[in-house]
C-alpha cells in the first residue's frame, strides 16, 4: 500500500460517522430550541383563549345591546322594573314574540372559555364590580376566573 491509499483509507473512515463530541453538541442545541418553544406555544394557546374570551363577551354583550334597543323602541313587551333588559341569556337564545314572529338575539350561549362554566351576571341595580346577580335582569357578563391575562389585567375585568 502506498502511503496516498492509507491516507484515503483513513480519511474515508472518519467520515463515516458522527462523534461523540458532535452528536452532544447537536442533541444540546435541539434541547435548548424545544425549551425556547414551550413557553411560545404556551402564549399562543393562552392568546387564543383570550381571543375567545373576548369575542365571546362581545356577542352576549351585543345581544343585550339589541335587546335593549328593541324594548325600548316598544317591539315587545318587557317586565316592569326590567328597564328593557334581559330577564336572562335563555331569553336571549329563545327570542321573544314580535308581531307573531320570533326575534332572536343569539343562536346560543357561548360556554366561559376561562373557567368552563356559567358566565357571571350583573343587573342594572348591581353594584359595577358586585360578583352575585340580583336577578332582576342581565345588564352585563363577565367570567368568573381569577386568572390575569397576557397584558397584566384581570379576566373578570374585561
Amino acid at each position: 500500500m502506498t502511503q496516498s491509499t492509507i491516507i484515503r483509507s483513513v480519511a474515508s473512515r472518519r467520515q463515516r460517522g458522527f462523534t461523540l463530541i458532535e452528536l452532544i453538541v447537536a442533541t444540546a442545541i435541539l434541547a435548548i430550541l424545544v425549551g425556547m418553544a414551550i413557553p411560545v406555544a404556551r402564549n399562543a394557546v393562552a392568546r387564543e383563549r383570550e381571543h375567545e374570551l373576548r369575542y365571546d363577551l362581545w356577542m352576549i354583550r351585543d345581544a343585550i345591546d339589541r335587546y335593549k334597543t328593541a324594548a325600548d323602541m316598544g317591539a315587545f313587551q318587557i317586565k316592569v322594573d326590567s328597564q328593557g333588559y334581559p330577564p336572562d341569556l335563555d331569553t336571549l337564545v329563545k327570542g321573544v314574540d314580535v308581531a307573531g314572529k320570533k326575534l332572536k338575539f343569539l343562536r346560543k350561549i357561548p360556554v366561559d372559555p376561562m373557567t368552563h362554566d356559567e358566565w357571571g351576571l350583573r343587573s342594572m341595580q348591581d353594584d359595577k364590580d358586585s360578583t352575585s346577580w340580583g336577578g332582576q335582569n342581565i345588564f352585563d357578563v363577565y367570567t368568573k376566573s381569577d386568572q390575569t391575562a397576557l397584558d397584566g389585567t384581570k379576566y373578570k375585568d374585561w
